[in-house]
């Protein structure tokens, strides 16, 4: 059976290896046509890791992936898969892929319309609508992907899904940038939607046909439940909020003599130290030094949200694929003791973000792992003169 399935695997991904190097499809469907019909969810996520194991870069597998989907379309619209229970995770996600489509169908009749101030309003309204999916794709890298990861290596595949997703938000972006403009290009601005509609319904498809009959395979009930209750820190796209069931979580307990934390500049209780860590206007979590997410604060007004889900997950897959050599460069050159922190800044949402990495080590220099924190400063850079202790006012 093994031997069987190997066998099914490799002309698989000879099969992708050869649409990529643009050989006669023709003549490449009918060698494998076998495989083609038989491929379930769970093996495509094999086949995905496998080419990104034999070097395929994640930007080249963008360039055809929408090809092999055609290819495989009637085989995965066919799986059997148990459909998921209404008010579950997967459900809530499919109902917001719903809304998604009945958004984009509605929309068309605007496009179609002649009148050019009518549809740019229109055009407006609805990438208005479509950033609210946004929570939507944060779910799925969050909260999903690291269950998926973490059940069996195949799914670091999701990286591919993942750039789909930073291909959406982008052609977002530049929808709306050529709203802006006074002299707006028909054509381009036609291309560009064309290729936002082709991008979002893509997305809807390889969920709905891949990731989650896959993921139906993989979770458990329970786990289910853990992501739907981490869901609702995002909030959701197109729905009105499930029922919230209460989540049983089971509570740390320690030993009387690890509940303070006694230094020569002081002691602290944990009550105390998670008080201060969740206070703190900055969002903070800690990669260690096997590059893996051990601790989040969870601050009022969080500027990047994370799930209990992302904890021990490997820093690199909490990142979009086309930022990770970044990443492993910043680790490598801390692991090194080359340097000490790396400094950002973004403008995102109105808010002006700057987020820094700091290399944590002990008294010897060794190195324990990354601490990122993450603060918004917008009204730290509005500040101007003086406002001193003795000017404080109670209603300020």
């Amino acid at each position: 059976m093994a031997e069987l399935r190997d066998r099914k695997i490799e002309s698989l991904i000879a099969f992708c290896l050869g649409i990529r190097e643009k050989a006669d499809a023709r003549a490449l469907y009918d060698k494998h046509l076998r495989d083609i019909e038989t491929v379930t969810p769970t093996e495509l996520f094999l086949v995905m890791y496998e080419q990104l194991k034999r070097g395929v870069s994640v930007d080249e597998m963008l360039e055809y992936v929408d090809k092999l989907i055609n290819v495989f379309y009637d085989t995965l619209s066919a799986y059997p898969w148990e459909k998921p229970e209404a008010g579950t995770f997967l459900d809530v996600l499919m109902q917001e892929n719903a809304g998604l489509i009945g958004r984009l169908e509605a929309f068309k009749a605007v496009i179609k319309n002649k009148d050019a101030e009518k549809t740019q309003n229109g055009m407006r309204s609805l990438i208005s609508e479509l950033n609210r999916y946004h929570v939507h794709m944060q779910k799925l890298e969050n909260i999903l992907f690291p269950y998926l990861e973490k059940a069996e290596e195949r799914y670091l595949g999701l990286q591919v899904l993942w750039a789909l997703h930073d291909a959406a938000r982008n052609k977002l972006k530049e929808t709306y940038s050529l709203l802006g403009q006074s002299n707006l290009d028909e054509r381009d601005f036609n291309a560009a939607l064309g290729q936002l509609y082709f991008l979002l319904y893509g997305l809807v498809d390889k969920q709905e046909l891949i990731l989650f009959p896959a993921a139906a395979e993989i979770a458990t009930a329970e786990e289910f439940e853990d992501m739907l209750a981490q869901s609702f820190d995002y909030g959701f796209a197109y729905i009105a909020p499930p029922e919230r069931t209460e989540r049983k979580v089971a509570k740390m307990t320690m030993p009387n003599d690890l509940n303070s934390l006694i230094t020569e500049t002081g002691s602290l209780s944990m009550s105390e130290i998670m008080a201060m860590m969740n206070t703190l206007p900055v969002d903070m979590t800690l990669i260690d030094a096997n590059d893996k997410v051990k601790y989040f604060s969870k601050p009022k007004g969080r500027i990047f949200q994370r799930s209990p889900a992302i904890i021990g997950r490997d820093v690199r897959n909490c990142h979009p694929p086309k930022s990770v050599h970044i990443v492993e460069r910043i680790l490598d050159a801390f692991k090194q003791g080359k340097k000490t922190n790396a400094k950002f800044w973004i403008e995102m949402n109105g808010m002006f973000i700057v987020i820094q990495y700091f290399a944590l080590r002990d008294e010897n220099g060794v190195y324990l792992g990354t601490l990122e924190v993450s603060q918004e400063v917008s009204d730290i850079r509005a500040l101007t003169g003086e406002q001193r202790l003795l000017d404080w006012q109670e209603n300020e």
